[in-house]
């Protein structure tokens, strides 16, 4: 059972079904239908997605460091990438468009663009508005895109929400790495110190609750 829970976290299955668990909510929220094509497709690309993440972080951005990629990430990575390929034939345009962009962002945030061989993740402010913005698009924007309009106001409010709420949620990572982030990546914590930081978290959860009351339409799950 160890083994078969470190394969589970190591090869980031945790990630895909956290994912997973905030578009099905959007789905719910929004009283939209869930696509399973879509739910498929962003399962299984978030896998490979993460892997490679953060294996180019744990080898100095350097791409070569892939090829080191423990055998069951790689494995699973490859088969996941593959049924990714399989589902994505079955989406809208629009939605493939949105995916589209969505990568970039990805791609923007982990490849070395900056001087000295950084990248965006070495940007404290800039990382955490780009985790968010992928975030919330991919379990927000990709299921409304596929099965329905952005010209709702109930979407768009959602949007903030979950963007506030992944923001929130990567408070405590924010602190935790304060240790060991450099000086200059400028993060929340290292702006703001240990109790602003908690306190603009909490701040970030009141407002995030008191949106719900701007949607047009409640839903009996929120």
């Amino acid at each position: 059972m160890r083994k078969i829970f470190e394969y589970y976290v190591k090869a980031s299955i945790h990630v895909a079904l956290a994912v997973l668990a905030l578009l099905y909510l959007t789905c719910q929220f929004l009283n939209i239908p869930v696509n399973k094509s879509l739910f498929f497709l962003v399962f299984f690309s978030t896998i490979p997605t993460y892997n490679v993440i953060r294996q180019i972080s744990r080898k100095r951005n350097r791409f070569y460091g892939l090829f080191n990629m423990p055998g069951i990430s790689l494995t699973v990575s490859l088969v996941s990438l593959g049924l990714s390929l399989y589902f994505i034939t079955y989406l809208k345009w629009q939605t493939l468009l949105t995916l589209l962009v969505l990568s970039l962002l990805t791609a923007i945030y982990t490849l070395p663009i900056l001087p000295e061989g950084k990248n965006l993740r070495h940007r404290g402010l800039v990382k955490i508005l780009i985790i968010g913005l992928v975030w919330t698009g991919t379990t927000v924007l990709l299921p409304v895109v596929e099965v329905a309009s952005l010209q709702s106001w109930d979407v768009w409010v959602e949007f903030v929400q979950r963007l506030l709420l992944i923001l929130v949620l990567m408070v405590p990572f924010e602190i935790r790495d304060l240790g060991t982030d450099p000086a200059d990546m400028l993060t929340i914590p290292q702006r703001l110190g240990i109790a602003r930081t908690r306190r603009l978290g909490l701040w970030a959860c009141l407002i995030c609750y008191l949106l719900t009351f701007m949607m047009d339409e409640l839903s009996g799950e929120e």
